[in-house]
């Protein structure tokens, strides 16, 4: 008995999460958003392009972002999340696979995402060369609970769907 061929399709998820420090603005999803918060961290902290590199990474198995970018390497202080985003990608064209789509959640009690999402969703979709209608980005609170819940820490989860390229 033969079986047909299964179709080359990859799942990644990826996970971030930073505390939340004094003084904005808060960088997350490639832009920048004003008010009385950022996020905390080696880079520029941005917590979702964070979760979306290692949903790519993971989804060809590579070597996660911590990896990849260690914290402990000077040329990362203050780094631009965007360098880590362009390396997921590189990776996952020498895999010769392709962006389905990506499932984006962040988790903070503040601020408000809801404004922001269109904004995030067009700077990813540009970053990742592909069509906003391929991602979607959404944000939940933490209704009090926890750490998010109460304004402690942002934190974001990513899921992404690739499919191979077929050779003409």
């Amino acid at each position: 008995m033969t079986s047909a061929p299964l179709p080359n399709l990859r799942i990644g998820l990826g996970y971030d999460s930073h505390r939340l420090g004094e003084g904005g603005p808060l960088r997350i999803g490639g832009i920048d958003i004003d008010g009385d918060l950022h996020a905390i961290g080696h880079s520029d902290a941005d917590v979702l392009l964070h979760s979306i590199t290692d949903a790519l990474l993971g989804a060809v198995c590579a070597a996660d972002i911590g990896r990849l970018f260690p914290d402990t390497a000077d040329e990362n202080a203050g780094r631009c999340s965007r360098d880590f985003v362009l390396a997921a990608l590189e990776k996952i064209g020498q895999q010769q696979m392709q962006i389905v789509n990506l499932d984006c959640v962040i988790l903070a009690e503040r601020p408000k995402m809801a404004p922001h999402i269109d904004a995030m969703r067009t700077c990813i979709a540009e970053m990742l060369g592909v069509d906003v209608a391929q991602v979607s980005v959404k944000a939940k609170t933490g209704e009090g609970v926890g750490e998010i819940g109460t304004g402690q820490s942002i934190a974001t989860r990513v899921v992404v769907l690739l499919a191979g390229i077929n050779p003409v």
